[in-house]
């Protein structure tokens, strides 16, 4: 195992600190004396184009974080990574998410551990797109014949939060009059929610558990299972037979598992089984048979057409020199604001409706990457590391948190993300609504960036107490991500963006982003408190005495 580079001991960090030292912001100031800051500080990336001239960087301070990920080997452990070695060094694993869109015909082809990776990837891609055709074209029925209007993924992090926000960024290209819909929570509420008002003739469910032992989805998976059963008796489609309940199984439910014995035991045939890797981490696997659900949702030609989203900003990453790279330099930039500006959040606020569950997606990939304390050769880490991201779309926000970055006492990093064409262009009388939303966009990063001083609002004719609160200090970091419109291709590049900023700001800090270990103890305990909950004496007993009482809470409370 190669011992991480300690970044604290390089004398790229003394730059910076010497940096923060001396650091006095001033983007009015700083844009006023630099006519090219705007030209120097933007690039493209495959379709997107990147601003980031309204971050509160020097020429110096870049030049000093580019020298950071140079020092700590971003791109050494990037083309590590990429050609399968083991960077996951708690679970020695190789870590292969970019392998999941490498193009049929990639040369050279991909080996690792022995395995012709590409051909894998290839097999199960094309696996996964003759399922889908049929589905979509109506070759595919369920047990009464009738062909599949409805489909429901049920897993849980990595195995929903991609798909489900994919669904919801590429709704106008559902084009076969088939609905997903996605069930995730172990609360009774959403298995529910989500089957209410389907048909169980037309509803194929999807179950994605690597293993087929998540403890959470293998519980929604056989409330689905009953759901079938008793909905097809109820319209006199089935018997209470078992081999009729077997044969509806069959014709309903697919399975995105490895763990093919325990499919088969499930009832689901294992030739309806779509695998994937153990280098493909939850969090990373949309873009394998996990989105399954997608493929049929919209066709293997736009989940094709996300892949080569994702493989363009791969190949960015790979090729680009680290001061013009991106995802490398916007992970420098929250390595800045993080380690020596003391921002401890950063907000994702993106002006597309379609983007509605983009933040949530990326806060299982920002925080269960990065959100760690000892670094991938077990000793402690020499930094905070981590943020916490969040965020809402468009205008929402504005009328919900932004009072908080444009006047709070915290700093708050935040990206904006636009597009120039909307899925649905609309008018309101004579006006072009999408120009109205889009000038909110460039509005407040404009006064995030720039601000209001007292002045300027006494000029307005404001005075006395009033003055202080309508004025905005300015210089509060953002940095504006623009494409044509939210295509599969550009939101795939969207994503591999952020797994990228990711995987840099892992390297820095010397952590494998890449394990979850800081989820399992509660798993584990949950375990131990269920027969608690039914009423065990014993599991009570060893109860800590705030579990106890609430315990009895619960116990005295439930009707």
């Amino acid at each position: 195992m190669t011992a991480p580079i300690d970044p604290t001991g390089t004398s790229a960090w003394a730059e910076l600190d010497a940096h923060r030292a001396s650091f006095d912001p001033d983007l009015r100031g700083w844009f006023a004396a630099d006519d090219d800051r705007v030209g120097k500080l933007s690039f493209p990336l495959a379709d997107l184009h990147v601003d980031l001239s309204k971050n509160l960087v020097t020429d110096e301070i870049l030049a000093s974080l580019v020298k950071l990920a140079e020092q700590t080997g971003v791109a050494e452990r990037y083309a590590a990574m990429r050609a399968g070695e083991h960077i996951n060094t708690t679970e020695d694993r190789a870590v292969l998410h970019t392998a999941l869109r490498r193009p049929a015909g990639s040369e050279p082809a991909l080996v690792v551990d022995g395995q012709n990776v590409d051909d894998d990837v290839q097999e199960v891609l094309s696996r996964m797109a003759a399922f889908a055709d049929r589905v979509r074209s109506g070759e595919w029925k369920g047990v009464t014949g009738k062909k599949v209007t409805h489909i429901v993924n049920i897993g849980i992090g990595g195995s929903d939060l991609g798909p489900v926000m994919i669904s919801a960024a590429l709704e106008p290209y559902a084009d076969a009059g088939i609905q997903a819909r996605f069930v995730s929570n172990i609360d009774p509420t959403d298995m529910a929610q989500k089957t209410k008002g389907l048909d169980p003739e037309t509803t194929l469910f999807i179950v994605a558990s690597k293993t087929f032992t998540t403890l959470e989805t293998l519980t929604n998976a056989r409330l689905a299972r009953d759901w079938l059963w008793a909905g097809l008796e109820a319209a006199g489609a089935i018997d209470g037979s078992d081999a009729a309940k077997t044969d509806a199984v069959a014709h309903h439910f697919v399975a995105v598992s490895t763990a093919l014995p325990k499919v088969a035991d499930f009832g689901i045939d294992t030739d309806n089984a779509f695998g994937f890797w153990d280098w493909v981490g939850g969090r990373y696997s949309v873009d394998s048979a996990i989105g399954l659900s997608l493929m049929i949702e919209f066709g293997p030609e736009v989940f094709r057409e996300l892949l080569a989203g994702f493989h363009a900003v791969d190949e960015h990453v790979g090729s680009t020199p680290l001061a013009e790279n991106v995802p490398v330099l916007m992970g420098l930039l929250n390595v800045w604001y993080v380690n020596f500006l003391g921002a401890q959040s950063h907000a994702v606020l993106p002006y597309a409706q379609q983007l509605s569950r983009f933040a949530a997606y990326l806060q299982q990939l920002t925080m269960e990457s990065n959100g760690k304390s000892v670094r991938w050769d077990g000793t402690p880490v020499t930094t905070d590391t981590g943020e916490v991201f969040w965020g809402e779309p468009g205008t929402n926000g504005q009328h919900a948190f932004y009072q908080l970055i444009h006047q709070g006492t915290r700093l708050i990093p935040a990206d904006f993300i636009a597009f120039a064409n909307p899925a649905y262009p609309l008018q309101d009388d004579g006006r072009d609504v999408h120009g109205l939303f889009l000038s909110n966009f460039l509005a407040q990063t404009k006064a995030l960036a720039f601000g209001k001083n007292a002045e300027e609002v006494e000029a307005e004719g404001t005075t006395g107490a009033l003055v202080a609160a309508r004025t905005f200090a300015g210089n509060r970091p953002t940095t504006s991500i623009f494409a044509p419109a939210l295509t599969p291709r550009v939101l795939g590049e969207l994503v591999a963006l952020y797994e990228h900023i990711t995987f840099t700001q892992g390297v820095i800090w010397g952590i494998n982003s890449f394990d979850q270990w800081g989820v399992e103890l509660g798993k584990q305990l949950a375990l131990q408190i269920a027969p608690a909950i039914e009423g065990d004496e014993d599991a009570i007993a060893a109860q800590d005495a705030s579990t106890r009482a609430l315990l009895e809470y619960y116990r005295t409370h439930r009707s």
